[in-house]
């Protein structure tokens, strides 16, 4: 089964427009266009999220190894001495 024709189309606006009315109409499409913004506003902010944390656990890494490598050369400080 594929796409509606025109008459079909023409059929559905009419029932809607009876169901809803003319007035109703633009404040739904209103209301539908800010849900879609908003959640792609919070997939957005979601992603930043993401790319902070693991930015954020990379440094860590970055600093333990660094607390590594000091405490290695203070023991082979050790040993020499």
């Amino acid at each position: 089964m594929g796409m509606p024709s025109m008459p079909e189309l023409l059929i559905i606006l009419a029932i809607v427009v009876l169901l809803f009315g003319a007035k109703k109409i633009p404040e739904l499409a209103k209301g539908m266009g800010s849900g879609i913004r908003n959640f792609k506003k919070a997939m957005k902010e979601d992603e930043e999220e993401e790319k902070a944390a693991a930015a954020e656990t990379k440094s860590e890494k970055q600093v333990e190894q660094k607390s590594e490598t000091v405490a290695s050369a203070k023991t082979e400080d050790k040993k020499e001495a």
